[in-house]
């Protein structure tokens, strides 16, 4: 069973900087791509990070880019994601989600329907 648990949301001022995590199990980790998604209330999940399987590619959003990073430790099966100067139109769901290992998912995509496992989500909440 292949399972990713989002942790490290919270409700933050704008400016502030929170580090969300996620945890894998069941799973080939070091052989993926993984990814960082978002939703908003009323709107469609969207891109937000990726990172290769050896995280040697990074990826960003153009509405993030500059002030997240996206990590990843391969032996503690975690990928993390470090949100700087946070704007309360960054308040979202936050998913992380991994491709199924092979060629091609060793790569990022910004498309959610080329990640094959989701996390539960974790909320984060950026006040003005």
């Amino acid at each position: 069973q292949v399972q990713l648990v989002e942790s490290g949301g919270g409700l933050v001022q704008a400016g502030d900087s929170l580090r969300l995590s996620c945890a894998a199990s069941g799973h080939s980790f070091s052989r993926s791509a993984k990814g960082w998604f978002r939703q908003a209330p009323g709107k469609e999940r969207e891109f937000v990070a990726s990172i290769s399987w050896n995280g040697g590619i990074t990826d960003y959003a153009d509405s993030v880019k500059g002030r997240f990073t996206i990590s990843r430790d391969n032996a503690e099966n975690t990928v993390s994601l470090l949100m700087n100067s946070l704007k309360p139109e960054d308040t979202a769901v936050y998913s992380c989600a991994a491709r199924t290992s092979g060629w091609y998912g060793k790569f990022g995509s910004r498309s959610v329907h080329e990640y094959d496992y989701w996390g539960q989500g974790t909320q984060v909440t950026v006040s003005s």
